[in-house]
């Protein structure tokens, strides 16, 4: 089976892959103050009952990354992939400096490529909403970063005196009644707008409609403040898309189902 990584600032999110099947998925803290031997226990415990067989990280930690991948390698006794723009992505990256890309958007880029029609917009709500855009010719030209949700709501209360500290919710009223219902509106709402708006500008940029896919739990919060829903809203999209870049690039693996071989050789 294949364990998928993605460590992010808030979260790390672990897929388990039989073949295309995501058949167990575990979220736990980015704790940079986790030692070795505890991740080496975590590991132990909750893929006890599964064979691990190969491992890809997407990591944007750097004081996790190797400290995971580490811990991964020394449980399952194999050589993990940590994912990096100068693997073989399956799309051609045209962003100006590519040691700058966050792993999480090519997994997104790539996953949305074989997944979705093109030109595709991936909007992935996580620490920050970051917009990742494939064009028609399967080129990751760029995108969007945004601070998200959680954090605008951490910042206002961080930064002001008054303002408290919620968690994200639906908006009941664009005016708010109180404050509470006003930073919502303002964080929530305003999300939507933005998200209306720059997928309007990035749709002019590339002269066509482009398919919107949403990643992340905020995704169901947001759409329905949209003028323009998501086309899909893919939960475990940057999961698929570390699954779908571990078999384009580990040469060990001998059988891809066919469907796998079609979609890298698109």
């Amino acid at each position: 089976m294949l364990l998928t990584a993605d460590i992010g600032n808030t979260s790390i999110t672990l897929g388990l892959f039989d073949d295309n099947a995501l058949v167990e998925e575990f979220r736990l803290a980015s704790d940079k103050d986790l030692s070795l031997e505890e991740y080496e226990v975590l590991l132990k415990s909750l893929f006890k009952d599964f064979k691990i067989d190969g491992c890809i990280i997407s990591s944007v930690v750097e004081e996790l990354t190797d400290k995971f991948k580490t811990s991964v390698d020394e449980v399952f006794k194999l050589n993990s992939l940590i994912l990096s723009s100068f693997l073989n992505t399956g799309i051609t990256i045209r962003l100006e400096n590519k040691k700058e890309i966050g792993a999480d958007r090519i997994a997104n880029a790539a996953g949305a490529y074989i997944l979705y029609d093109h030109p595709v917009i991936v909007i992935d709500f996580g620490t920050a909403t970051s917009f990742d855009i494939v064009n028609s010719n399967g080129e990751f030209v760029g995108g969007v970063i945004a601070p998200g949700i959680n954090l605008q709501l951490k910042t206002l209360n961080k930064f002001t005196s008054k303002l408290p500290r919620i968690d994200a919710a639906k908006s009941p009223r664009a005016i708010g009644a109180n404050t509470t219902e006003a930073i919502l509106s303002g964080v929530i709402r305003g999300c939507a707008c933005m998200i209306d708006g720059l997928v309007e500008q990035c749709e002019k940029e590339l002269g066509q409609r482009a398919v919107v896919v949403a990643t992340g739990g905020y995704a169901s919060i947001v759409v329905d403040y949209m003028k323009r829903p998501f086309d899909f809203i893919n939960p475990t999209l940057t999961l698929e898309g570390l699954r779908h870049l571990y078999y384009l690039n580990n040469e060990d693996v001998i059988t891809v189902s066919r469907n796998n071989s079609l979609a890298l050789n698109h």
